[in-house]
């Protein structure tokens, strides 16, 4: 008959490796990362068939059962169809979405095994929020209803809790603040890949849940009232995926177990020690793909009987993903928001520090960098702690620490309503200047922006002899005896302000060659 182990451990596994991903789209991201969301993507996509191929066969149990004895099994088979019915029917919604999506993106000819645009920012969100149909909504109607219909059969409260998570439509506390729908949170500007990971996602959370309801209502039959006449070998990972220095684990069973008598488990050639019951532990020394073969023996009353197995499991390098928010730079004297998330591991047991300069954390993932100088690499280290309890170094990301770019100089100038306004020369009415306290110096390029403070500056204007007369500022302010001089000039005349020199947040003072012109308009 189908096992009924639960999977928990690496469906946690997957769902912590979605979130980083899903956390990465909140700056620029590479095309490295968008090859990752196809690595999660093709994860994703074989524990779900693995999960569908283990429902179908516990379907098909449940369905062997039922025909030796409707009546005793009935009621569990009935609550089977209706859960295999409604898994399939919000499967196939998710899926119909999927391709909507994408071809959306690429066309009607769109795959999505080969994504043209996997960058493509508005076809979720077109799909999502049509005129007149509105699948955002309606996806989320049909997860809340299939939730609450699946975890009412769930018997064991940390399965149900599981499958609740997972299932969950919940926004974030960021969505709330923004006064978003949870449709709006999921797929406002998301890259058709990441739509696409997340409704892969969302179809094996669904085969997950049928897989726990269904092993539920198998459970509740009572199978010594039948004769077991099928005994299958299978090995249950952990996780497939382990960082080296990590061990790799898995469990050895049968599918249907005699309680009278313990089988004896061969793996690669050697015998696993009774005592260890079919679990087995392997050190992970290098990286790279290893073989897991052997078989499972039992004593059965025609005799000894064979299982053979054989899968694989992969060691992979530790990794962390350290990425700034101000693209692959930062600047000394200013705040530098970086986001460090490592795949499998919770931020709480991430660590991190920082040459040539501090960092600290701010909130989960989000921490802020203060580069000391310009002109030097700032090296991030990141540790986590792993699942044994160890502190592991995770990896290294360096960053070139440049100098703040040089500033501007501008006016704010209010419009005829009251409504500021930047000004950075040409012409202008002199009553409008006059109602000007002073200059502004600042870097406002879309990405920075930030404040100098000004320290000096001087006006020039030419006076009826055609000489220069100047008057000097000290601090941003007009003085009286500028306002005065440039009341003075006529219409059609300019006002040079020059010889600024600001203090940037670095400590750095900036002499700004290039004046700021103004025409009397």
């Amino acid at each position: 008959m189908a096992a009924n182990s639960p999977n928990s451990p690496r469906q946690k596994m997957i769902n912590l490796m979605y979130l980083v991903f899903i956390a990465m789209l909140a700056f620029n991201v590479s095309t490295e990362v968008l090859d990752g969301f196809v690595l999660v993507e093709d994860s994703l996509t074989r524990t779900m068939l693995a999960t569908s191929s283990r429902n179908e066969m516990i379907f098909g149990d449940l369905e062997e059962y039922h025909d030796l004895n409707p009546e005793k099994t009935e009621k569990s088979y009935d609550y089977a169809k209706q859960v295999k019915d409604k898994s399939d029917s919000l499967f196939n919604y998710t899926q119909e979405l999927k391709m909507k999506i994408v071809q959306k993106s690429d066309g009607k000819d769109g795959d999505l095994q080969n994504l043209k645009r996997p960058d493509n920012l508005d076809a979720s969100y077109d799909v999502m929020f049509e005129r007149g149909k509105n699948d955002g909504k309606k996806l989320k109607e049909a997860i809340d209803s299939y939730r609450d219909f699946v975890t009412a059969l769930i018997i064991d409260t940390t399965k149900r809790n599981i499958v609740r998570s997972n299932l969950s439509t919940e926004i974030s506390a960021k969505a709330k603040e923004k006064k978003q729908t949870w449709e709006e949170s999921m797929f406002w500007k998301m890259p058709v890949v990441a739509a696409v990971t997340l409704l892969t996602k969302l179809q094996s959370d669904i085969r997950y849940a049928e897989s726990e309801v269904l092993s539920e209502l198998l459970r509740n039959i009572d199978l010594q009232d039948y004769k077991v006449n099928k005994i299958e070998a299978q090995v249950i990972p952990q996780s497939q995926i382990v960082m080296r220095g990590q061990n790799y684990v898995a469990d050895l069973v049968l599918s249907a177990l005699d309680s009278t008598q313990q089988p004896t488990v061969y793996v690669n050639g050697k015998m696993l020690p009774p005592e260890v019951r079919g679990r087995y532990t392997v050190g992970t020394g290098s990286t790279g793909t290893f073989p897991l073969s052997g078989y499972i023996e039992l004593n059965s009353s025609t005799g000894m009987s064979r299982y053979d197995f054989s899968t694989h499991y992969s060691v992979v390098e530790p990794s962390a993903t350290v990425a700034s928010q101000l693209m692959n730079v930062m600047y000394p004297g200013i705040n530098n928001p970086v986001r460090i998330a490592v795949p499998g591991v919770p931020s709480s047991d991430i660590t991190a520090t920082m040459t040539n300069g501090t960092l600290t954390r701010e909130n989960e993932n989000t921490w802020i960098a203060r580069p000391a100088k310009a002109g030097e690499e700032a090296i991030i280290s990141v540790q986590a702690k792993t699942a044994d309890g160890r502190l592991q170094e995770m990896g290294k990301s360096n960053f070139k620490v440049r100098p703040l770019p040089t500033p501007s100089t501008y006016l704010m100038v209010a419009d005829a309503k009251g409504n500021l306004a930047k000004f950075e020369g040409g012409f202008i009415g002199k009553a409008a200047l006059l109602n000007v306290d002073g200059i502004k110096v600042g870097i406002d390029d879309g990405l920075l922006n930030i404040p100098f403070t000004v320290l000096h500056f001087e006006t020039t204007v030419i006076d009826n002899l055609g000489m220069d007369v100047r008057e000097t500022a000290q601090g941003a302010d007009f003085t009286e005896r500028q306002k005065t001089q440039i009341r003075g000039v006529a219409r059609g005349k300019r006002v040079l302000i020059r010889g600024i020199v600001a203090r940037g947040p670095d400590g750095v003072e900036r002499n700004l060659r290039a004046p700021l012109e103004i025409m009397i308009n």
